[in-house]
């Protein structure tokens, strides 16, 4: 009896357990092995380089080294942009307004189209001659605004960074949402009798309270923006002159496009290395800040 009790558990748990280690455990161990070869994905001989190619990357790749920056620059938006805009969205509609459940809907909507759709029509928004935006800054007198901002390099990386903000500040509204309605109302109405303004209650009731909402919103924040890939590719495809490279694209150019396997599995442990040095200090600090 003691027996079965201590393997029936591992027998429900096993299907589950099998396929991830057959989807997630073994080819990431895998793609680690490759990352250590010079091979092209076809011939049967390997060559094992060792670190060369994480050397290669950091050294003589200007490409690597501009993905691994617009990928910092991505996180720093996303971190700011994205998580203040869903966090205004979320304070503003968690407020008994007319019409607030159809402007949640409007705002959570792009949240749910694919990358690509997103991407196709920012494209055609940002159309140099027959775009929306365009076509807007003329009728306010911009005109001398208007520009091809996908072509040049200075601009592409921002110009994508928007269509990627209207699409994804839904996610964090919602969960911020979420997080708002499980406050009680008690300590704002203490907070009023006390004589608080709205920037103290804000401050000293609705963040502190929101703190374990915080903790999700950062991390899946953080890891949508380490390997944010689809929107980019469908706008820019990395350029151009590969200025909108991120880590993701590069890493599939590299595997797929110029069939470098080994330095394509390099760039995706160098991908999973920056989101844990990232993501797990980040949720272990507030964890314990929040369950001491």
């Amino acid at each position: 009896m003691r027996l079965r009790a201590n393997i029936t558990p591992w027998l429900f748990l096993f299907p589950a357990l099998f396929i991830y280690l057959a989807v997630i455990v073994f080819p990431s161990l895998y793609s680690l092995f490759l990352s250590f070869f010079d091979w092209n994905g076809v011939s049967a001989d390997r060559k094992f380089v060792g670190l060369q190619n994480y050397i290669n990357l950091i050294t003589q790749d200007s490409v690597f080294q501009t993905a691994l920056k617009n990928n910092l620059i991505w996180l720093a938006g996303n971190m700011t942009i994205m998580i203040g805009l869903g966090l205004v969205f979320a304070l503003i509609l968690n407020r008994q307004l007319k019409g607030r459940v159809f402007f949640r809907s409007v705002f959570y909507y792009p949240y749910v189209l694919s990358g690509i759709v997103v991407a196709i029509v920012w494209s055609w928004m940002y159309h140099p001659s027959k775009g929306f935006v365009t076509f807007f800054l003329e009728k306010i007198g911009l005109e001398e605004w208007a520009a091809p901002w996908l072509s040049d390099p200075k601009t592409a990386l921002y110009a994508i960074f928007i269509a990627a903000v209207w699409q994804g500040a839904g996610l964090p509204m919602v969960l911020f949402l979420a997080g708002l309605q499980t406050i009680p109302r008690d300590p704002y109405e203490a907070a009023i009798i006390d004589g608080a303004n709205p920037f103290q209650t804000f401050r000293y009731i609705t963040l502190p309270l929101l703190r374990d909402t915080f903790v999700i919103v950062f991390a899946t924040t953080m890891v949508g923006a380490m390997k944010v890939y689809d929107i980019i590719y469908g706008m820019t495809a990395g350029g151009p002159a590969n200025s909108t490279q991120v880590l993701s694209s590069w890493m599939y150019y590299q595997t797929f496009k110029y069939n470098y396997i080994g330095i394509g599995s390099a760039i995706s442990w160098y991908l999973i290395f920056i989101c844990m040095v990232v993501i797990v200090p980040y949720v272990i600090f507030i964890s314990r800040r929040s369950y001491p």
